[in-house]
């Protein structure tokens, strides 16, 4: 665990836990589909023992460069892609829509 102060108070930040959080959002014509399809980013829950602020890091070892998000490859192209974007950004393949763009 890191050690480190709060920026607001300077009290001691206390690790709480790690934690998934959604990388997607719910759509209106799609309900949950997309946010399901999106996948997690992995973090590290730290709040101050003064005021309670929370703060979110990535965990340690995963700063030099790791990329922790989810990713997928482009069926026209072949390119590899962030998991959450709706178009490819090379060949602009539609991931939404049923053949392509």
């Amino acid at each position: 665990m890191r050690e480190m102060r709060c920026l607001r108070c300077g009290e001691e930040m206390s690790f709480v836990r790690r934690e998934d959080f959604q990388l997607g959002r719910t759509g209106w014509i799609l309900g949950d589909w997309p946010n399901l399809l999106a996948g997690a980013m992995e973090l590290d829950v730290y709040a101050c023992r003064g005021c309670g602020k929370v703060e979110l890091f990535l965990p340690q070892g995963e700063l030099e460069g790791e990329d922790t998000t989810p990713q997928k490859k482009c069926p026209r192209c072949g390119s590899t892609i962030d998991f959450d974007y709706p178009k490819c950004p090379v060949c602009r393949y539609d991931f939404w829509a049923k053949g392509g763009d």
